[in-house]
């Protein structure tokens, strides 16, 4: 059984970013553990994103939800707290692989959170950034088959009630999900896929 770790700035990043890839872990054996940095209160209200995290995180298996105590968008403000949170819960869960959003964004709290992950991450053995509909220049070369995980990966999303209309394009949470787990299962030749860019891979 390995230990896996994925961060995110808000809650349903990981869901879009990389929910089908952790509903795999599980079904694998792995033991999956989530940290969230803020609530999302920008997006709505915060105890109901915290519910939906939660809850979405049962659908996908995870063993637990570790919560940050940051302010959505002023993650910038808080680096070294975020830093010294972040090593607690990777010293806690020891993890083998860690999941962390891309650097490259177009939302400060994304970029923040990316910056102090390569630092806090520096002695993980396996460590991939995964994409959000924020991420800019990400070009993938690992990819993880998600055909038996796409509807787990679909429901933790709808799981997120308050965000799945809040895209701010005509496609909804959940169509632009699958739109992107079909395009990136065909750049992985495989039906539909969750893509990867590695940031350190032991073989």
């Amino acid at each position: 059984m390995s230990m896996i770790l994925a961060l995110a700035p808000h809650p349903d990043d990981l869901e879009i970013g990389c929910g089908g890839t952790l509903a795999q872990h599980v079904q694998r054996g792995d033991e999956v553990h989530i940290y969230v940095a803020t609530s999302g209160e920008q997006g709505g209200n915060a105890a109901t994103r915290k519910q939906e995290q939660e809850t979405a995180a049962k659908i996908l298996g995870v063993k637990e939800v570790h919560w940050g105590a940051f302010v959505d968008t002023k993650l910038p403000e808080s680096s070294l707290a975020l830093m010294q949170d972040l090593e607690a819960v990777i010293e806690a869960v020891n993890p083998d692989t860690v999941y962390i959003n891309h650097i490259n964004d177009t939302h400060q709290d994304h970029r923040e959170m990316a910056q102090v992950a390569h630092s806090a991450t520096r002695y993980i053995a396996n460590v991939l950034a995964y994409e959000t509909p924020s991420t800019i220049g990400f070009e993938p070369t690992c990819f993880m088959e998600t055909a038996d995980t796409l509807a787990t990966k679909l429901k933790a999303l709808e799981a997120h009630a308050s965000q799945v209309e809040r895209t701010h394009v005509r496609l909804n949470i959940t169509e632009i999900a699958l739109a992107t787990s079909h395009f990136r299962g065909v750049q992985g030749k495989m039906s539909c896929a969750e893509a990867f860019m590695p940031i350190r891979i032991r073989l």
